[in-house]
């Protein structure tokens, strides 16, 4: 079992797919990671050899992922909060921030609905 940056990847998955399961990889930096490391990225992760799976650690070792990611992600939100601007208000209230309507759908974010007992 291949295991990257405190995760272990999927054996039965293409590599690069299965760097999605790190936190901060999708699809495109998997892609220039694999280039990076020299290996193909339509191998399996479980015919990786260990040469191949230490060159990958070292190129993931360029990035900021997982803890120290979500750290600074975290960081960043309670900053806007602490600021009072008004993308941290919707942050506090739990409301959408990115501009979504919110009289219709916004279910995510506002919780379940809410209704009183009509008489």
């Amino acid at each position: 079992m291949a295991r990257i940056a405190g995760i272990n990847i999927p054996p039965n998955k293409h590599i690069l797919i299965g760097m999605t399961a790190i936190y901060g990889i999708g699809r495109n930096r998997a892609n220039t990671i694999c280039a990076t490391a020299g290996v193909d990225p339509s191998r399996k992760v479980k015919d990786l050899v260990e040469i191949e799976l230490e060159a990958l650690r070292q190129a993931i070792a360029d990035y900021k992922v997982e803890g120290d990611l979500r750290r600074e992600v975290n960081m960043n939100i309670k900053r806007l909060m602490d600021l009072g601007t008004y993308r941290g208000i919707r942050h506090r209230r739990g409301l959408p921030v990115h501009g979504q309507r919110t009289r219709t759908n916004a279910r995510t974010r506002k919780g379940r609905v809410r209704r009183s007992v009509k008489r």
